[in-house]
């Protein structure tokens, strides 16, 4: 399959990204229904994990962003994966921000991207879920309509929750996408200390109703000062949150200065972003210890690159704008960076 994706590489990054997205995932369903997937796909070992009180397959997770209204799970799911991440998904549909608006950066393997939370909405989007056949770890990622204001995020994040409960593995709280207007304000301790307080409350009426505690995961950006990290750190063990995800995209511009689509407007993933994205991995693993388990992503594009989240103490890694660049084949790649590693303890 990896030479097939170098193949096709070239006839796709000739689109427009966000085109190229949609024909991609259109030939993956396409041939996971013919079962060619299955058969292109190589063979992965068995490498599982236990994190978050789930069953992992194997350590590399899709990111976020990739499948956002869950309508490709099988399809993607069928690329080897050890769990796959949905969304983000809002309350209600909405269009996210105009085209164009995902632009690539080759000479630096990045993207930069202002989608803007483009989906169908929540109820959508479980409908998918539930026409899908994959009963793997599926991770859930919520955030808040664009129009909803912010002094009202709380209300979106609690609708979507209740909404996804009986259908996700875990579900990521997306407090940091840099595309939606004041989101990142969340991420500040007051702000933070009132959400996580209203989740938490919820999760607990959620899980006696549904008789299964679904584990809360809070996804952080990059561009954050080391004291921020320790004040999320903080809130995080308060509030019995059970993973964290670092990181999303970041605002910097760093390595992609002066290069065509560098000066667009949006977050920026890629190759770029490995070594801040790896730096609050280690800082925030540090700040909670053993209690709370870290999913590191941001910049894997190879084995070296996930080595480098696991030896800053990520427990799980995703990948996204990798599979851009490196094709399906960086999945079984990735898992060579957990091979001589015996498995953490189970958190």
């Amino acid at each position: 399959m990896s030479a097939l994706y170098r193949l096709l590489r070239p006839l796709l990054f000739a689109l427009d990204a966000e085109r190229a997205h949609r024909l991609t995932l259109a030939a993956l369903d396409l041939g996971e229904a013919f079962g060619a997937i299955g058969l292109l796909a190589p063979r992965l070992p068995a490498a599982p994990r236990r994190v978050m009180g789930l069953d992992f397959p194997n350590p590399v997770g899709l990111a976020a962003g990739l499948d956002k209204n869950a309508a490709h799970i099988d399809a993607l799911a069928a690329l080897g994966f050890g769990f796959l991440e949905v969304g983000t998904v809002t309350p209600r549909a909405q269009p996210g921000n105009p085209r164009p608006r995902l632009f690539r950066i080759p000479e630096a393997r990045a993207l930069v991207n202002r989608m803007g939370f483009n989906n169908c909405g929540v109820e959508r989007l479980v409908r998918n879920v539930e026409r899908s056949r994959y009963r793997g770890v599926l991770g859930i990622n919520i955030g808040k309509n664009f129009d909803t204001p912010i002094e009202r995020a709380v209300d979106d994040y609690l609708y979507c929750l209740r909404g996804v409960y009986a259908h996700a593995g875990y579900v990521a709280v997306n407090i940091s996408s840099p595309n939606t207007k004041d989101l990142r304000t969340l991420q500040q301790a007051p702000a933070l200390e009132r959400l996580l307080g209203a989740l938490a409350e919820e999760r607990e009426k959620l899980a006696a109703a549904h008789g299964r505690r679904v584990p809360l995961v809070i996804k952080i950006a990059p561009d954050l000062e080391a004291s921020e990290i320790e004040a999320i750190a903080r809130l995080l063990l308060s509030f019995g949150v059970d993973c964290a995800i670092a990181t999303n995209t970041t605002l910097s511009r760093n390595g992609v200065e002066g290069l065509p689509n560098s000066a667009q407007s949006g977050g920026l993933s890629g190759a770029p972003l490995r070594a801040r994205a790896t730096d609050v991995v280690k800082r925030l693993a540090s700040a909670l210890g053993r209690r709370v388990p870290v999913i590191g992503v941001g910049g894997i594009l190879s084995t070296a690159d996930a080595r480098e989240k696991l030896d800053a103490g990520a427990a799980l890694v995703q990948v996204y704008t990798g599979l851009i660049y490196r094709g399906p084949g960086l999945v079984a790649e990735v898992l060579e960076a957990f091979a001589t590693r015996q498995p953490p303890s189970p958190l």
